[in-house]
C-alpha cells in the first residue's frame, strides 16, 4: 500500500507541475485551465489536439516510460504554439515544466494556423516534419521495447561459469518477471535498458562513482503484486545481488542467476562438498549434473586446448613443478569428465579436492588482515565454515523471531539493517534496534538460499548470505541465443579462439528440469512471421484505402 500511496504523491506533484505551467495554453486551446492539472486527463487533450493517438495518454504517468513519454507530449504542446526550433525542443525536456511556464505566462503566445502552415509550407520544412515523424517513430519502438522490457520481460545473459553445466557461459536468457507476482520498478525515473550504471569507469575508478542509469533521489517502496508463487526448491531463479554496495536502489543491484536449493524455515548444510537440505542429501534434476574441483598431477604438460575442445567449459590452473611435472586445478568435472582425465597416460595422481572441516574460509581487504573483505568471505564470518563444509544454517522465515547477540548478530544484521531497514547499533555490548535495546528480533520477510549447480566456481548464498524475496526478479524462461566465446571464461588459462553459436540451445524452456529440453523455435519464428506479416498487410490495406 505504501508504494501506491508514494506513486499518488509523484503522480500529484507532476500534475501541479503541469498545470501551474500550462493552464493558460489549455486556456487558449478552448479548454477549462483546470483539466490542465487533471492527470492523463490533461496529456489526453494534448493528444487530441495534435491529432495523435489519444490512449498514449495512459502511458504519461507510468515508471521509467512516462518521463519518455511525457517530454514527448510536452513537445507536441509547445509545436502548437509555434516551438518548432531544436533548441526549443531540447528546452522543453531538460527544463520542461520551466520552460513551458515562460511560453505559458508570455503576452504574445498564440496557437499556430495548422492549415495555413501545411499550406506555405517550404520543402525543408516538409523534409523537417518527415524527420521529425521518423523521430517518432523511433522514439515508440524504444518506448515499447521499455514497457516489454520493465513490465514483462528481461533479457539476461551468463557470463560466468556458476551454473555450468545446465547454464552454459554465453547463454542468453528471457526472464519471466510475473513468475513469483510483479515486483513493481522502484526507481521510475531512469534510462531504459540499463541495469545500474551508464559506463564504468574501470579498475582505476571507484564504482561508486560511476554516474548512475536511474535518478537514485526519486524512489518507491518494495510492492510486489498478483504473488500466486514464491520460489521453489530447484528453481532457477535471477535475482538482484544482495550485498551490492554500489547501488541503494533493490531493483538496481547486479541481476545473479543461481538455483534456489532452500526455501524460508529450510537447513541447508555443506557436508564434504556434498549439499544437504533438512538433513537430506540433494536430488539431481535432468539438467543437473554433479560437478567437482580436482588437483591433478601430471608427469608432462596436458593438451589443454584439446581438453576445452572436447568437454566445452573447463576451468582450469597450471603450474610447473620445480622437480618436473605439472599440478593442474580443474573445477565443474563431471563423474564422467573426471574419469576420463584420470586416464590420461599423463596423469599420475588425481584426487578430489575439498577443503578441510574448520577450516574458515574469510578474506581480507589489506595484507595485516585488518578489514575483512565479507563479498569473498564465508557467511558469517564468526563461523568456521567454508565452501565444502558449511551449516547447518537455518533460513529465516516471515514471522520467525530469532535471538540477536553477539554471536547471532553476523548471521542477521544484514537482514536487521540492509533489508529490513532498521538503525541498528553497538553500544558497549548492547545491541539497539531503531533506538531500543534488545535481544530478539522478528523476521518480516521470507528469505532463500541460492547456489550454483558449479558448486566450487560460484560466488553464492555460501558468501553472500540469504536472498531476501524482494530481491526476487523472475524465473528464466527459455535461451533466445547461445555463443560460445561471448564472455570470458572465469579462471580458465585457456579460452576458445573467437567464438561460435549453439544452435543446438536456441529456444528452449530453461526451468524444466529435463535432461532433453524440446526446442521452441517455431514459437519464434512464428512471431516474426506474424509482426512482418502484419506490417505487410497494414501497409497493402492502407496503399489500397489511399487508392480507392
Amino acid at each position: 500500500m505504501n508504494y501506491f500511496l508514494t506513486y499518488a504523491v509523484y503522480v500529484l506533484i507532476l500534475s501541479v507541475l503541469m498545470g501551474a505551467s500550462t493552464w493558460k495554453l489549455f486556456k487558449k486551446m478552448g479548454y477549462s485551465p483546470l483539466l490542465a492539472f487533471v492527470p492523463f486527463y490533461n496529456y489526453f487533450i494534448i493528444l487530441k489536439e495534435t491529432k495523435h493517438p489519444k490512449w498514449w495518454a495512459i502511458l504519461s504517468y507510468m515508471p521509467i516510460v512516462g518521463p519518455i513519454m511525457m517530454s514527448v507530449f510536452h513537445i507536441y504542446l509547445m509545436k502548437k504554439f509555434g516551438k518548432h526550433l531544436f533548441q526549443h525542443q531540447l528546452l522543453t525536456v531538460i527544463l520542461p515544466f520551466i520552460y513551458m511556464a515562460t511560453v505559458n505566462y508570455s503576452k504574445d503566445v498564440e496557437l499556430e494556423d495548422e492549415a495555413a502552415n501545411e499550406l506555405f509550407m517550404t520543402d525543408e520544412e516538409k523534409n523537417e516534419k518527415k524527420k521529425d515523424s521518423f523521430i517518432g517513430s523511433i522514439t515508440f519502438a524504444v518506448v515499447f521495447a521499455t514497457i516489454i522490457h520493465v513490465f514483462v520481460t528481461q533479457p539476461f545473459g551468463i557470463p560466468t561459469g556458476s551454473m555450468e553445466r545446465t547454464l552454459l557461459v554465453g547463454d542468453f536468457l528471457f526472464v519471466n518477471k510475473w513468475s513469483y507476482g510483479y515486483r513493481l520498478p522502484m526507481r521510475p525515473v531512469s534510462i531504459p535498458f540499463l541495469q545500474g550504471t551508464i559506463f564504468d569507469a574501470g579498475e582505476k575508478g571507484n564504482p561508486k562513482d560511476d554516474p548512475k542509469s536511474y535518478v537514485d533521489a526519486v524512489k518507491l517502496p518494495y510492492e510486489r503484486i498478483l504473488q500466486f508463487n514464491k520460489p521453489q526448491k530447484k528453481d532457477i531463479v535471477v535475482f538482484n545481488y544482495p550485498q551490492d554496495s554500489v547501488h541503494t536502489a533493490i531493483d538496481r543491484k547486479d541481476p545473479y542467476v543461481k538455483r534456489c536449493v532452500a526455501v524460508a524455515g529450510d537447513t541447508f548444510e555443506m557436508r564434504g562438498g556434498r549439499l544437504f537440505v533438512n538433513g537430506k542429501a540433494e536430488t539431481f534434476l535432468g539438467d543437473q549434473e554433479v560437478q567437482h574441483r580436482y588437483i591433478v598431477i601430471t608427469a608432462s604438460q596436458l593438451d589443454i586446448p584439446g581438453l576445452y575442445k572436447t568437454y566445452g567449459f573447463l576451468p582450469v590452473s597450471e603450474q610447473q613443478m620445480d622437480k618436473g611435472g605439472f599440478v593442474y586445478g580443474f573445477q565443474g568435472l563431471t563423474d564422467k569428465t573426471a574419469a576420463d582425465i584420470k586416464q590420461l597416460p599423463q596423469v599420475v595422481s588425481m584426487k578430489e579436492d575439498i577443503l578441510e572441516k574448520g577450516y574458515s574460509a574469510v578474506a581480507y581487504r589489506d595484507e595485516l588482515k585488518k578489514s575483512i573483505d565479507t563479498t569473498q568471505s564465508i557467511f558469517p564470518i564468526n563461523k568456521p565454515w567454508n565452501q565444502d563444509w558449511y551449516g547447518p544454517l537455518k533460513i529465516p522465515k516471515k514471522g520467525d523471531v530469532v535471538a540477536i547477540n553477539q554471536e547471532t548478530l553476523p548471521e542477521y544484521q544484514w537482514i536487521i539493517s540492509e533489508y529490513e531497514h532498521n538503525n541498528l547499533e553497538k553500544k558497549n555490548g548492547k545491541i539497539f534496534i531503531n533506538g531500543k535495546e534488545t535481544n530478539q528480533y522478528t523476521i518480516q520477510q521470507d528469505y532463500y538460499m541460492m547456489i550454483g549447480d558449479n558448486r566450487d566456481a560460484s560466488l553464492d548464498a555460501r558468501f553472500f548470505g540469504f536472498v531476501p524475496e524482494e530481491n526476487i526478479v523472475g524465473k528464466p524462461m527459455f535461451t533466445w541465443m547461445s555463443i560460445e566465446g561471448a564472455f570470458k571464461d572465469s579462471g580458465s588459462s585457456y579460452q576458445a579462439d573467437g567464438w561460435r553459436i549453439r544452435w543446438d540451445r536456441m529456444f528452449k524452456a530453461t526451468n524444466t528440469g529435463e535432461a532433453n529440453k524440446t526446442s521452441y523455435w517455431w514459437v519464434a519464428a512464428m512471431i516474426l512471421i506474424l509482426f512482418f506479416g502484419w506490417e505487410y498487410f497494414m501497409k497493402l490495406f492502407g496503399k489500397n484505402k489511399t487508392e480507392e
